[in-house]
Parts: C-alpha cells; sequence; structure tokens
C-alpha cells in the first residue's frame, strides 16, 4: 500500500491517542501514551514534549522511534517510523501545538499537568498499515467544493461594511458554521477588534483581543491558522473578556459557553496582517484538516476584498450640508475621557480608542457649527485624531462605530452617503463633558 503523510492526518487530530515505542542505547524497549502527534509537512512530524520521560530519554540518546496512530473513522492503524531531529521551543509550530495540548489537556482533566516545554520534530522514514483489510472510512464532505460555495456567496463587493456581512454569512452556507466573528488589526498592531459577528445573541461588535491573548490573539501574532476539536480551557475568553474594570471599560466578546471546536484563521494580504477569521461550533471535531486548509484560502481571497475596499478612491463630489429637524427631547450626557479616548452616554460605555475619538470630534464640530456631512478626507488630517501616518484602517473604524451607536444608542446615526462620507443625524440635544 502507498501511503502518504497527507493521507494520514485524520489520524493526527489526537482523537484516539497514539502510542510512541523507543529504545534505550542498550535495546531495552519502552512504550508510552503520545498527547500529540502533529502533521508538520509531508515528510515530517512534531510530538510534544512536556517533561523529561523515559520517552524523552531515549529519543535523546538512540534518535529513533516508532509511533502508532489510529483514523477515528474506521479504526485502521497505521505505523509511523521516525527519526529524531529537533526541538523547538518558540515560534508558530511551538504556539499551534500549545493551544491544542490546552484542548486535550482540558478535557482529560490533565491541565495542571500537560504543560508543553517544546516540540520535538521528526522525519517520517516509512508508514506501513497495520491492518489493510480494514476498509477506508466513506469520503469527508468536498472541501473545495465547500469552498466555491462559500466564495460565490461572498461575492466582489468593495464596500467594507457589506464585506464584513457577507464574508461571516457566507460561512454557513459553504461550511455549516453557525458561530463565527471577523476581527481586524488596530492601527498600532497591538489588538484587534470587533468588526462583525455570526451567530451570537450580542453582536460583541467593538469587542477587542489582545494580539498573543488566547486563540484569536496568538493565531494573529504567529499569522497561522490554529484549530482545536477539543473542549478547551487554557484558551478560552470568557472570564478574561467577561471582566470589566472601573479603569479599563471592555466590550464582552461573544464566544460560546462551551465550544468543543474552535479555529482561528489570520487574514493576510501582501504580507501584512489585516485581521483574524474565528469560528467555532458546540459539536466535537468539526473542523477537519480539509476545512482548515479551504479556510485557510478563503481568509487569504476575504483579506485581498478588504484590502482592496480600503484603497477604493473617495467620491469626489463635495459635502453640502442638508438642513436637520431640531432635537428635542431629554439631553443626552456625553462624556468624554482623553487618556484612552472613551465615550460614555448617559453613563453607559460605548467606544473607546480611535473610534472614541472619532466621535467626539464629530459631536464637538457638530455643536460648535451645526455640521453634519463629514468624509474621510479630513478626518485622516484631523490632528485631534490618534491615527497613523500611514496605514490607517479608518473605514473599518467608522463601521465599527455606525454598528455601535445601532445598537447601544440609535439616537446618534452615522449614514453614509457616499464613498468616503457620511452624515451625523442627532435625534436628541446633547450634553457634552470631557
Amino acid at each position: 500500500m502507498n501511503l502518504s503523510l497527507e493521507s494520514l492526518r485524520p489520524c493526527l487530530d489526537g482523537a484516539i491517542p497514539a502510542v510512541v515505542a523507543t529504545s534505550a542505547q542498550d535495546g531495552t524497549p519502552n512504550v508510552a501514551y503520545a498527547s500529540q502527534v502533529h502533521y508538520v509537512d509531508a515528510e515530517h512530524v512534531a510530538l510534544s514534549y512536556q517533561f523529561f520521560s523515559k520517552t524523552r530519554e531515549n529519543v535523546l540518546a538512540h534518535p529513533y522511534a516508532q509511533v502508532q496512530v489510529v483514523e477515528p473513522g474506521s479504526f485502521r492503524h497505521f505505523r509511523l517510523k521516525l527519526h529524531y531531529m529537533r526541538t523547538e521551543t518558540e515560534g508558530p509550530l511551538f504556539e499551534y501545538m500549545k493551544a491544542q495540548l490546552a484542548g486535550i489537556a482540558t478535557q482529560t482533566h490533565m491541565d495542571k499537568v500537560f504543560v508543553l516545554r517544546g516540540a520535538d520534530i521528526y522525519r517520517v522514514l516509512d508508514i506501513e498499515s497495520v491492518d489493510p483489510h480494514i476498509p477506508p472510512p466513506p469520503p469527508p464532505s468536498d472541501a473545495l467544493l465547500n469552498l466555491r460555495r462559500t466564495l460565490d456567496r461572498l461575492g466582489d463587493t468593495t464596500d467594507l461594511s457589506d464585506l464584513a456581512d457577507r464574508g461571516l454569512a457566507a460561512l454557513t452556507a459553504g461550511f455549516g458554521i453557525r458561530h463565527a466573528l471577523l476581527l481586524m488589526l488596530d492601527e498600532a498592531g497591538a489588538a484587534l477588534y470587533t468588526l462583525g459577528s455570526l451567530g451570537y445573541p450580542d453582536s460583541g461588535i467593538g469587542a477587542e483581543v489582545k494580539v498573543g491573548e488566547g486563540l484569536i490573539g496568538v493565531a494573529a501574532r504567529e499569522r497561522i491558522p490554529i484549530r482545536i476539536n477539543y473542549r478547551t480551557g487554557d484558551y478560552a475568553y470568557q472570564t478574561a473578556m467577561r471582566a470589566t474594570h472601573a479603569t479599563e471599560p471592555r466590550i464582552p466578546l461573544p464566544v460560546l459557553a462551551n465550544p468543543h471546536s474552535r479555529i482561528a484563521v489570520p487574514l493576510i494580504h501582501g504580507g501584512r496582517l489585516l485581521g483574524v477569521l474565528y469560528a467555532e461550533s458546540e459539536h466535537d471535531a468539526f473542523f477537519s484538516h480539509a476545512d482548515e486548509d479551504a479556510l485557510v484560502v478563503y481568509a487569504r481571497h476575504l483579506a485581498a476584498l478588504v484590502a482592496q475596499a480600503a484603497c477604493e478612491p473617495d467620491d469626489a463630489e463635495p459635502a453640502h450640508d442638508e438642513p436637520a429637524t431640531r432635537p428635542t427631547g431629554a439631553p443626552l450626557a456625553v462624556r468624554y475621557f482623553a487618556a484612552d479616548h472613551s465615550v460614555f452616554i448617559d453613563n453607559d460605555y460605548l467606544i473607546k480608542g480611535v473610534a472614541g475619538s472619532i466621535l467626539w470630534t464629530l459631536l464637538n464640530e457638530h455643536a460648535r457649527n451645526g455640521r453634519r456631512d463629514f468624509c474621510n478626507r479630513e478626518l485622516r488630517r484631523d490632528p485631534r485624531l490618534p491615527l497613523p501616518d500611514f496605514g490607517d484602517n479608518l473605514e473599518t473604524r467608522l463601521i465599527l462605530l455606525q454598528r455601535r451607536l445601532a445598537e447601544r444608542c440609535p439616537t446618534i446615526a452615522l449614514e453614509k452617503t457616499g464613498r468616503g462620507r457620511f452624515r451625523l443625524n442627532i435625534g436628541r440635544p446633547l450634553q457634552l463633558s470631557a
């Protein structure tokens, strides 16, 4: 039987523990279970190194091992003959395995014991089928067909707001994904903010994840996809994201309370990280290797559309203020804190950062001279706004602000009037205080 390592990828998800056999220099054998056998490429796998066990001692002295893995769908067994190459203690592969190990450890209640110390890289010398008489499982769903359906649903829109909504909705038709987030990288490259969500009671628009924090943040920092098909604790967000400190208000990230499968895929275009596409499921082993491959391609396509939309030229027509109806009713108290550019409406937290600074600037312009119509070009040149000199994502910040206002304070609204142009609509008098 002609076997390739790629054909064995379903065996390397950790659903069924693998068995590792090694021997000491004097020939004494040792057999142990392996927490992880990770697919690296067509010729290499990685085993998790958690503590200095007999397996580790044997491999360092005699760098050969044999691993037996099991295919979950058919229970076929395969033996891999391996040659130890090196150990990695940092970098993308190490972080990926660390995230996956957290899932395995939590599921087996061994999260205090299973701490990854390194990723041992092995070259695969040979693959043997232990029971070739057992037929293979039926083929999985066609990931390429799923990808095509998803891309067809996505279309080629150049409107960022529409693109964010379509990009998430297409995942349901193509891959059956019902819970997902689209997060964009902020101006400083230190955090990601939620621009769109799918399937949650609360949208979580504006919720932030620091780069390097949890599954999403690690995928962003290392610029690699990370897939976990187990319930996890070490990489959960619920506690951190739902804790609100008086001096640091945060919007809760709307993740599932008990996800069984999760995947985070970076959005990369032209070598630049734009954001992360995150999806999760309440079912075990929901995302296959083929799904991961397809979602990586989809994320690259989505990133290209985002980059293209950001480069679209603004409308050439000048903005014209239209007369507005005088606001009536009880005044809205709007408070602004310059330290983090946070804005509170009637003592309720709304937004912070660049989006908060933009809103405060617009409200003050309106209060001074009644202006309602604005354009992106003037905002980019406004010294009051904390925008970088290059590579800003002003358009996505305006979409974030528009959606956050629609959810939390519809009395204040941003209405798009053209490419790079928008109108400020206010339904009640405002009391501004900084």
